[in-house]
């Protein structure tokens, strides 16, 4: 039988549930997989957690050095986060000729061309099917799964933090403040859930997907971000009693030849297999050009369902080491090939001054833009001013971006409160 040594980079959640699973389904894993796993070295300065796992301290460091130089060490797994050193000390792992697992979302968005760059010349593989949406399968569906089809579309909510939140305003009335402590009291969010409810982890993992699903670099920077920090329970609401809800959703497609990559929060109708997503849930849809349309849905984060994605890699590496080589086209695209006026439909919420030749205004500044409304709707006004709701057919992005900028300017115009795309 084979035999594969393991080296665990950190035990924090996720690299002790890794651990447990690792020990716990030994067996298994032999019996029905063909391999012989073994932890042969662990990274790990917290003494404490070592002995609450019942850990042999012989194989225990601090030093990157004890895995590099280790010939009985095949496969290294990553749990640090952020950039350093796990980013120095996989690419010391790669050169060494070891294949790398990892679920760190934001080096390997940032730094995947060179870490592809060591793998090709180390010869080790990179396995990443942790680094998005958790427990969900989606890299292996999309390398391994999806070669009968070109991918012409990805979509879905690959944030369990801030679906939870949406979820707790939408369900249970909750402020944004007040879910949000609720997240993080419950262990869903960070103390600094910056990179949650900012987007950056949804837009890290856009570019990952993206970039295997068309086969085409898809960098960061070339992705539209918008958090849900300014969104209140009132347009929630609001959205509700049109039939709509509200999730933080991840967009990649191909128009006319070019990529369009966007993350921001919308509405999807209430009978859209998204928006009953609820929770600390993720889903995937993918559109293949000859299967149709796929979707894939579980736990997006948590020890367990992560730590089940890092030991199905650490698997997939014994049995096939090079299915991780070679996934990424790393050449440089040009501004040219995204397409950055992406077309929607919007929600607008604009509080005005309650006085005749207020729409009028406001409808010649749609105008001018080419916006077309399909529906507008006055709330209940105050003694001197009213809110208004707009719904706009397909429009273009720029364009709204636009017409916002004038209508703020308006005279009758008090605030504008919410743009919210539609999809």
């Amino acid at each position: 039988m084979k035999k594969i040594g393991v080296a665990l980079l950190g035990l924090g959640v996720v690299g002790s549930s890794t651990y447990r699973i690792l020990t716990d389904q030994a067996d298994y894993i032999r019996k029905n997989h063909g391999v012989d796993i073994e932890i042969v070295h662990i990274l790990e300065k917290n003494k404490q957690r070592i002995e609450e796992l019942g850990i042999d301290k012989s194989i225990v460091s601090t030093d990157i050095n004890n895995v590099v130089n280790n010939p009985n060490i095949q496969i290294v797994a990553e749990f640090f986060g952020g950039i350093e050193p796990a980013r120095t000390f996989l690419l010391a792992s790669l050169n060494a000729g070891k294949s790398i697992v990892t679920a760190n979302k934001e080096l390997f968005s940032k730094h995947r061309c060179e870490l592809t760059d060591a793998s090709n010349k180390g010869g080790g593989g990179i396995f990443f099917e942790a680094s998005c949406v958790g427990g969900v399968p989606i890299i292996r569906t999309l390398t391994l799964g999806m070669q009968g089809d070109q991918i012409l579309s990805i979509a879905g909510i690959f944030n369990g933090t801030t679906n939870y939140i949406l979820s707790k305003m939408s369900n249970d009335g909750m402020g944004y403040s007040e879910a949000l402590t609720e997240a993080q009291r419950l262990g869903f969010a960070e103390a600094d859930p910056t990179a949650d409810v900012e987007a950056y982890d949804t837009m890290y993992k856009l570019s990952i997907l993206s970039s295997l699903a068309f086969h085409k670099s898809v960098p960061i920077d070339k992705i539209y971000r918008e958090g849900i920090c300014a969104i209140t329970k009132e347009d929630i609401n609001y959205g509700k009693e049109f039939g709509y809800t509200l999730k933080l959703l991840a967009i990649a497609k191909i128009t006319n030849g070019k990529i369009e990559a966007r993350v921001h929060p919308a509405f999807v109708e209430n009978n859209h297999p998204l928006a009953s997503v609820s929770g600390s849930f993720n889903a995937v849809m993918l559109e293949g050009s000859n299967v149709g349309d796929i979707m894939l849905y579980g736990r997006g984060a948590g020890g367990f369902p992560t730590g089940s994605a890092i030991v199905s890699d650490i698997v997939c590496c014994a049995k096939y080491p090079d299915a991780g080589r070679g996934l990424f086209d790393n050449s440089v695209l040009t501004n040219s090939d995204f397409n950055t006026d992406f077309q929607c439909r919007y929600y607008i919420r604009i509080n005005v001054s309650d006085k005749s030749g207020v729409l009028a205004n406001i409808a010649k500044v749609f105008g001018e833009y080419d916006i077309s409304i399909s529906s507008m709707h006055q709330l209940e006004p105050s003694s001197d001013s009213a809110s208004i709701i707009f719904f706009t057919h397909m429009t273009f992005e720029l364009g709204i971006n636009k017409a916002i900028k004038k209508i703020k300017a308006l005279d009758v115009v008090n605030s504008v409160y919410a743009v919210i795309r539609l999809i």
